[in-house]
């Protein structure tokens, strides 16, 4: 057999899941080292997809971590909310985490629950690995939207307008809610504000993005608070349009990688309506900070930027 048919064999299959956004890939094993052709193209294949999936991967939290780090630095598990003990990187997304549900019920929106990761941070992370182990049988998928494929399908006079536009992102629990005592000390030791450009330049592929993460993107700089509040609704709901998202149903040993710079994602609500449990793990991937059109960086206006695990981890 050939050298080039050997590396056919090995190479990963990629199978796209709607036309903007998301791909399974299949051929590979993520408890093992991978070599440097399977990083390159997985790493091509979130580049293009801007969220990748693997299935029936039963990793264990070394082995989440190790695969991760093949891809980049690992931050702190939450800058806020810490990690698993024993595991610095690793978070534990499950089905009741009071440190983040709210007595209050604040209003309800079409892209209420959306957003980019930690992005009240002035770093942050540039990918997020998240991985599935106890999963309800039915209810509780993920969605993700595709933040360069929304800037593209602006008309150009918006586009031109909100390249030079500037948003506040602040990480604080919902206007009017009640988080538990927990929360709201952590919040008040680690709370996060960062102004970051509208529209980001992905440092990998040059494309532009809008940079609106609806959770954490309080206001936009410069404009007056109703022509703040229109604006961000236009974007918002622009973002969130199902044409533009993929829809991903979780079983045990799924995986998913995602490029926190090109995307949003929206996190399941149904699952509090069924009695099943439900247990995720996420990483997450030091990030750099966002450039805007006209080469200016976000500036940070509160807390400290996310750092590398082991570094956290010894202060």
């Amino acid at each position: 057999m050939s050298a080039a048919a050997v590396q056919d064999i090995q190479s990963i299959q990629v199978t796209p899941l709607s036309a903007h956004i998301g791909a399974e890939i299949h051929g590979v094993d993520l408890t093992q080292k991978l070599d440097a052709r399977q990083i390159a193209e997985i790493r091509a294949a979130l580049l293009k997809w801007r969220v990748v999936f693997f299935r029936e991967q039963f990793l264990t939290h070394e082995q989440h971590v190790a695969f991760s780090a093949q891809f980049g630095e690992l931050t702190l598990g939450h800058p806020v909310f810490g990690h698993v003990d024993g595991y610095p990187e690793v978070y534990s997304i499950s089905k009741y985490r009071k440190a983040t549900r709210f007595e209050g019920q604040t209003l309800q929106r079409p892209w209420t629950g959306w957003h980019t990761d930690v992005t009240a941070a002035l770093n942050p992370p540039w990918a997020s690995i998240l991985r599935g182990v106890t999963i309800p049988p039915y209810g509780g998928d993920t969605q993700w939207t595709n933040l360069v494929a929304a800037y593209q399908k602006l008309s150009a006079p918006l586009r031109g307008f909100v390249d030079g536009l500037r948003g506040l992102h602040r990480f604080t629990p919902p206007a009017g809610a009640s988080g538990t005592e927990a929360f709201n000390k952590a919040v008040e030791q680690r709370t996060l504000v960062t102004e970051h450009p509208l529209v980001r330049v992905h440092p990998e592929t040059g494309e532009r993005a809008l940079y609106v993460s609806p959770s954490f993107l309080k206001s936009i700089v410069g404009v007056s608070p109703r022509e703040s509040q229109v604006l961000l609704e236009l974007l918002w709901e622009h973002v969130t349009r199902p044409e533009f998202t993929v829809r991903f149903k979780w079983e045990a040993g799924s995986v998913a990688f995602w490029d926190n710079r090109a995307t949003a994602h929206l996190a399941p609500t149904d699952i509090f309506d069924l009695e099943f449990d439900r247990q995720l793990y996420r990483t997450t991937l030091v990030g750099d900070v966002p450039v805007g059109p006209d080469g200016t960086q976000s500036v940070a206006l509160e807390g400290s930027p996310v750092s590398a695990a082991a570094a956290v981890a010894l202060n």
